[in-house]
């Protein structure tokens, strides 16, 4: 007679071998495929700030976000980092960066969807509301590639005040064609855009810059020496750079390859080796008589590339909404199949808590990103007092926003417990981009200075923040009594206390447009907390009183 111990295991169990000790149970199925665009406040923001007419192109870009294929080119893409090649077998210096195919393809999607500089040659309005909206859905897959794609859309509105320049390539940068490779940009379909400012001795003062630019006898044309500290993307076709001329800072492009089809000169001499978005090389570039075009006139380096510094740091806001939303999509698909203590962790009150708190952070997040995105739209149409808005909205936008990133992810992270500390969750690739973009475009005290030097310089910016401020007027107490508190907080504003200041102008315009525009289960518990003061210090504190329901119905895509 035959016993268990003679039969083979998989026979008298019925599970493979592998599976001896256990079944795994009590984990949640892969979240993929999913809808990254499944965001009722993204969807209502879009509609608001005037692209409504891009709907239907975002949810198919959502349904492609959330797809097992295009979340495995993001895993991908950041496990195979780029790689420095300075010469080639023969010896001759090439100066390239190669990527893992999976950087190619999404960079062509992106590209392909107008999410680089296509909305500059889109005529509709709400075109670059559209752009940044596609950003938010798109980022679900990995933040690294958005980094040429910003820089891409920010240097077409610096390039013009070079008009000669920007008829020769604006047609390239606005393409929607991902044209990889260094050859001349007469020979491409499309064309990427860097940038070149920080310096080693300067960081974000880049008025210290000391990269020289010297005249030749070719009107226009300079050549640069000099070394750069953080060149993100330097792949990319052409760079605009920073350079002291002989009347001060001035501003410059920077082709990797002249019309000729020689290479310029741009030697990059490492990559970085940063704590994340690694799958975006960042470099240090020399530069040794590198021929560069002036941009602007000389000694208003500053004033020219501005342009730039703008619609990155909006980008910046973006670019942490996005992360606040994947994480939290993320957080909450765990906790809706997984249990613990005899019921699911969805239904536990004190984790209802956490992902409630968290959703009102995210929705917050992702509504004023779109309000900045239609600031931004309408300012470019002529809008004045949407200029004025944009120039204090989107600082203090890219102090607040960013600087919650990382204690948001590190919450969402938390939810998963051990299996979010773990690479293959891919959590730890999001908290580890979180921190970036509270540093890119200034540091959490170079906005926060900026938005006091935005309302000494220009009273319209100050005057077009309450404008918004009061159109919730009387809507709730407690925001009243924000807007109050911020008035008088503007009367002898130092610089000490500009980080204080400049936090209560975020909640402030945060629970101002959510009032206006969110169910009132979002906009009450987001007063209370944020404003009124019955919250803690960390999420997971909202009052009892907080209807977690309401907030989680809206919140929580259906995954799985």
């Amino acid at each position: 007679m035959t016993t268990l111990a003679q039969e083979p295991y998989e026979r008298a169990t019925g599970r493979p071998e592998g599976y001896a000790t256990h079944d795994v149970t009590n984990q949640p199925p892969p979240l993929s495929p999913y809808d990254a665009c499944e965001d009722t406040a993204l969807l209502e923001g879009v509609r608001r700030e005037g692209a409504g007419w891009a709907e239907d192109g975002l949810r198919r870009l959502g349904r492609r976000a959330g797809s097992v294929e295009a979340q495995e080119w993001g895993d991908l893409a950041n496990r195979h980092e780029p790689e420095l090649r300075t010469h080639d077998r023969y010896g001759n210096r090439v100066d390239e960066v190669e990527y893992h195919p999976s950087w190619h393809r999404l960079m062509r999607v992106a590209v392909g969807e107008g999410l680089a500089g296509a909305p500059w040659a889109d005529g509709r309005p709400g075109a670059h509301v559209a752009r940044t909206a596609g950003s938010l859905v798109w980022g679900h897959t990995e933040a690294g590639h958005g980094c040429p794609t910003s820089m891409t859309y920010a240097a077409v509105p610096a390039l013009r005040a070079a008009p000669a320049l920007a008829e020769v390539y604006e047609p390239l940068l606005t393409a929607r064609e991902y044209d990889p490779g260094l050859r001349p940009a007469a020979e491409k379909r499309g064309l990427l855009a860097g940038m070149g400012m920080t310096e080693k001795q300067g960081g974000s003062d880049v008025r210290t810059n000391s990269t020289a630019a010297t005249p030749t006898a070719e009107p226009g044309v300079y050549t640069l020496r000099g070394h750069k500290w953080f060149t993100s993307a330097p792949m990319c076709d052409v760079f605009l750079v920073l350079a002291q001329a002989p009347e001060g800072l001035s501003c410059f492009l920077v082709p990797r390859v002249l019309p000729d089809g020689t290479r310029n000169t741009f030697r990059v001499q490492r990559l970085k080796d940063k704590l994340g978005n690694r799958s975006n090389a960042s470099s240090e570039p020399e530069f040794d008589g590198t021929v560069a075009w002036l941009v602007g006139p000389e000694g208003r380096g500053v004033k020219t590339i501005i342009e730039m510094v703008n619609c990155t740091r909006l980008d910046c806001v973006m670019s942490s909404a996005t992360l606040m939303r994947k994480t939290l999509v993320e957080a909450g698909h765990h906790v809706r199949h997984r249990s613990a203590f005899g019921a699911r962790l969805l239904d536990q009150p004190l984790m209802r808590n956490v992902l409630a708190d968290l959703a009102l952070e995210s929705e917050a997040a992702t509504t004023l990103t779109l309000r900045l995105a239609g600031a931004a739209d309408r300012a470019v149409r002529g809008d004045a007092g949407e200029a004025a808005f944009r120039r204090i909205a989107t600082a203090v936008g890219k102090y607040w926003v960013t600087k919650r990133g990382p204690a948001f992810t590190a919450e969402a992270l938390e939810c998963l417990g051990g299996n979010g500390y773990v690479e293959e969750s891919g959590m730890p690739r999001h908290y580890r981009e979180a921190p970036l973009l509270s540093i890119w475009e200034g540091s959490g005290n170079v906005n926060a200075l900026d938005v006091l030097r935005a309302l000494g310089r220009s009273p319209a910016a100050g005057h077009a923040l309450f404008e918004e401020l009061a159109l919730a007027r009387g809507a709730d107490p407690r925001l009243d009594a924000a807007v109050a508190r911020l008035r008088t907080g503007l009367t002898g504003a130092s610089e000490s206390g500009a980080r204080r200041l400049v936090e209560l102008m975020a909640l402030a315009l945060q629970a101002s447009l959510l009032v206006r525009h969110a169910p009132p289960a979002v906009a009450d518990a987001f007063c209370a907390t944020r404003l009124g003061g019955d919250w803690g210090h960390s999420f997971g504190t909202l009052p009892d009183t907080a209807d977690l329901g309401g907030i989680l119905a809206r919140a929580l895509p259906a995954t799985g």
